[in-house]
């Protein structure tokens, strides 16, 4: 007889592989303070990091780590990406561009291989119109010549005076390059990439043993079953940018196989579907299933937060379906510009659009919802305070602001528990 799990198990082992089921940290007292270890083991766990440019609040690629490790030290994550003996991490594209463990840089260079032999259209008409090959070979080498150098090195002319070469082509050039691998980041300063050459970035350990495609595809696929613990069927491959219809059939290929094999599981429509689980997961599931995996955290996750990297389960298994309104104009928002999920143990119960007002150490919910099901209980209230206590730590903010709230007690109990 086929075993169907409850969505508990399956909502229990999606949060266990992605490090969010342990219990809450001391939050706010630095008892045990993250150590780079810790950083790179969690990063490494879930598959990558998408790097973000929005900064209402942290970046998200630290707030990723913040919803799983607490109160933390952002300096970590960037010395782990750029220290030039001890970095761990590069920026590459995985799920979007990302900060993706270095063991795992030769799956890029089939994507780069790609892009040299059969640039796009839009760079093969870019690369052909006047000069532009000529920037190419320019800014390689002034970087051969001159170290890593950023978009702004090249802003006041060549060395001729030339107005065609300004920042607008040498940043073309820049990225032309880096897609191709002949570059890397090297820093960023302000956010800005600094760019050098790919051999003297990467470290000599480093594999460079480029796959086929099809061992790439695979490996990737693989991968994304093994950060999601159970998922959907289309699932891993959106863990990675691989294009859906180039993906079911390897994806078809492997559960032939059995390197990824199929569970049944009741989901949040109280209907029993087909899931997709990774072989290394099953003793997993069986423990979620023997009720040794308890989730026990209360946090809050980005719009970018790799939880959601998986389209439609958010749905599926949570009855919850994130939303990014950055894009969206302001008045057809209904949750906020960023705002961000509450997790409370194995539920989505709600969301905040926050605002870090820097200059008044201040921290700005512009708006704060729970889920139409949801109440605002004891434990509910008590973990959410506990975890905007470690957020406002985090972000170094000493006053909170709830400008609005729905229902709008559970604001009110928030700001009591607060003290």
């Amino acid at each position: 007889m086929t075993t169907v799990y409850p969505i508990e198990v399956v909502r229990a082992l999606a949060l266990e592989t992605q490090r969010l089921t342990c219990p809450d940290p001391q939050r706010g007292t630095h008892a045990s303070p993250t150590s780079v270890d810790s950083i790179y083991e969690t990063v490494d766990a879930i598959g990558a990091v998408q790097i973000d440019t929005l900064r209402v609040v942290a970046r998200s690629h630290y707030l990723v780590l913040w919803s799983r490790q607490g109160a933390y030290d952002q300096g970590i994550l960037d010395h782990l990406a750029y220290h030039p003996q001890e970095r761990k991490f590069f920026e590459g594209w995985q799920h979007a561009a990302c900060y993706v463990p270095l063991h795992e840089y030769r799956y890029q260079m089939p994507h780069q291989r790609m892009l040299r032999e059969a640039p796009s259209d839009w760079y093969t008409r870019w690369l052909h119109e006047k000069h532009n090959a000529e920037v190419v070979a320019l800014v390689r080498a002034r970087i051969r010549n001159e170290g890593a150098l950023r978009v702004s090195d090249f802003e006041r002319g060549d060395h001729r005076g030339g107005t065609w070469w300004n920042w607008r082509p040498a940043k073309v050039a820049l990225e032309y390059l880096y897609a191709f691998g002949d570059l890397m980041i090297a820093d960023r300063v302000n956010f800005q990439r600094i760019y050098e050459l790919t051999e003297r970035i990467l470290p000599e350990w480093v594999d460079t043993t480029e796959p086929t495609r099809p061992e790439r595809d695979r490996f990737w696929i693989e991968r994304g079953a093994k950060a999601l613990g159970v998922s959907l069927r289309r699932n891993p491959l959106d863990y990675t940018w691989m294009k859906l219809g180039l993906g079911r059939p390897i994806l078809a290929d492997l559960i032939k196989e059995g390197v990824l094999v199929e569970i049944k599981a009741k989901l949040a429509d109280g209907e029993t579907h087909t899931l997709i689980i990774h072989p290394d997961n099953l003793p997993l599931l069986e423990r979620a299933g023997d009720g040794d995996i308890q989730p026990r955290r209360t946090t809050f996750l980005s719009p970018f937060d790799n939880l959601f990297w998986a389209q439609g389960r958010d749905e599926a298994f949570w009855g919850f379906r994130q939303r990014l309104e950055a894009y969206t104009p302001s008045p057809k928002r209904i949750y906020g510009y960023f705002s961000l999920a509450i997790l409370h143990h194995d539920r989505l119960v709600g969301r905040f659009d926050p605002k870090l007002e820097r200059a008044s150490d201040t921290l700005r919910l512009k708006s704060l919802h729970l889920e139409p099901s949801v109440a605002p209980d004891e434990g509910l209230v008590a973990g959410t305070a506990a975890a905007m206590r470690d957020f406002m730590v985090f972000h170094k903010a000493d006053n909170l602001v709830i400008e609005a709230s729905n229902p709008p007690e559970f604001g009110e109990k928030l700001l009591q528990a607060l003290g």
